[in-house]
């Protein structure tokens, strides 16, 4: 058994309609590139403080666009309900204005709250967590929706959950 559950945000509990077709074009125009393969990929690249700023911020902005559209995952959220009584930290690549801004609006609580501001990566992301709950990889369950979730998961050697 588990003693702490870790959850997605984008997928598991919550669909956020990101227009990301507008978003990485206008990331593409204040980088210079002409096209974003991933998102995460060109964000660890970017070394100019200034443009990484511009970037995230424009990243945020999209995001806090679609706050009043976003719909509940009714899997994600079942399961939810159905630990509330254990720790629970949120691992994102949102950031922590929208994530703010989220679970006010859908009123959810996580002791632990982890976003891109932490980490890009959902590995290193889920061990902040983990640590944060003083736990052990084996003592959590991970809850997400992506192969990457899960592959993150495999690689600390944590349990998870495929929300579909």
């Amino acid at each position: 058994m588990f003693k702490a559950v870790i959850f997605d945000l984008d997928g598991t509990l919550l669909d956020l309609p990101i227009n990301y077709t507008d978003m990485y074009k206008k990331i593409s125009e204040t980088i210079g590139i002409t096209e974003i393969k991933s998102l995460l990929k060109t964000v660890t690249q970017i070394k100019n403080p200034q443009i990484l700023k511009q970037v995230l911020d424009t990243w945020t902005d999209f995001e806090l666009d679609i706050i009043d559209k976003i719909t509940v995952h009714e899997k994600g959220i079942q399961l939810y309900r159905q630990y509330i009584k254990l720790p629970k930290a949120l691992v994102t690549m949102q950031s922590q204005q929208t994530v703010h801004e989220i679970c006010q609006k859908f009123n959810l609580q996580f002791d632990t709250v982890i976003t891109r501001e932490n980490s890009f990566n959902r590995a290193e992301q889920l061990k902040l967590a983990i640590t944060k709950f003083g736990l052990t990889p084996t003592d959590t369950l991970f809850v997400g929706n992506t192969d990457n979730d899960e592959t993150a998961a495999k690689q600390i050697d944590c349990k998870f959950s495929k929300v579909k």
